[in-house]
């Protein structure tokens, strides 16, 4: 639970850091190809220091592709498209549908219950809540459905992760080679259409780009690794942690306000939260 907690208040404060990125016009395969870069960079010092590198087989790079397709290129393209006409609290509490995309998807691998059934349908009663016209959610209705699409594949992710693992590898290798070939997949994309994005000279934007990057690959390799240990459901209850971080984390950085009936729903997402336990071999791992 510890590493839920952290993972969830750390990933909600990039939705602000993105939204910040985004200020002077830089385009989504531009930013994804930085974010990339600079998660090698980090995820790469960490191996240098462990002495545990990339993994060339065969399983390592299809996990690689595969993970860095629908894990990062599709939900960040879509997120950093939509963030630019959505409010950064908003992206935030989208991120909460994720439990209920990923859990029809873990049936047969992911323990069912009527309590975990409950903590699912109560994380949606609070983002129903939050878009209800009290909750201040009125959105463009195409920009939330492409908003969707993140979530979608995070749910898809999670449950590629929970099925087949990491092919032999710990997560920081994992995501270490899962950022190389994302960032070499993104650039081609990013100046075939026109986003490629020169981070210099630095200002806030850019600031804000390497700072969600750098936590982005502590969380998104942390996220991997619970996945991994604790099945797809529970892993994915972070982003109800995600959605009451990223509403703080909006509120502190961008100065973003929101109606009572937002710190209502936060708490009845947190409760879904509470009743959603990993796998009984994993509680201790988790």
């Amino acid at each position: 639970m510890a590493v839920l907690i952290t993972l969830g208040v750390g990933w909600g404060s990039t939705q602000s850091l993105g939204k910040m990125a985004t200020a002077t016009g830089h385009q989504p395969f531009g930013l994804i190809f930085w974010q990339l870069v600079v998660g090698a960079l980090v995820l790469g010092a960490v191996s240098l220091v462990r002495g545990k590198g990339m993994v060339f087989s065969r399983p390592a790079m299809t996990f690689y592709v595969v993970v860095a397709v629908i894990g990062t290129l599709i939900p960040n393209a879509t997120f950093y498209a939509s963030v630019v006409h959505l409010p950064a609290g908003i992206m935030s509490i989208l991120i909460s549908t994720v439990p209920f995309l990923a859990f029809p998807m873990a049936l047969g691998l992911d323990r069912f219950s009527a309590g975990r059934l409950a903590g699912l349908a109560l994380g949606l009663v609070g983002v129903a809540l939050i878009a209800s016209p009290a909750g201040g959610g009125a959105v463009s209705l195409g920009w939330l459905l492409v908003a969707l699409v993140g979530p979608l594949f995070y749910a898809i992710e999670a449950n590629f992760v929970a099925r087949g693992g990491t092919a032999g590898m710990d997560a920081v290798q994992a995501m270490f080679g899962v950022s190389v070939v994302g960032s070499l997949l993104a650039a081609p994309i990013a100046l075939g259409t026109g986003q490629w994005v020169d981070p210099f000279p630095m200002g806030q934007a850019e600031w804000a780009l390497v700072t969600s990057s750098v936590v982005h690959a502590v969380v998104y390799a942390s996220y991997v690794w619970l996945a991994s240990k604790a099945g797809s459901v529970f892993a994915s209850q972070t982003a109800y942690l995600v959605t009451g971080s990223g509403v703080i984390w909006a509120m502190l950085l961008l100065d973003e306000r929101f109606s009572p009936m937002v710190w209502v729903a936060l708490v009845v997402m947190l409760a879904g939260v509470a009743l959603v336990q990993p796998r009984g071999k994993a509680d201790a791992a988790a």
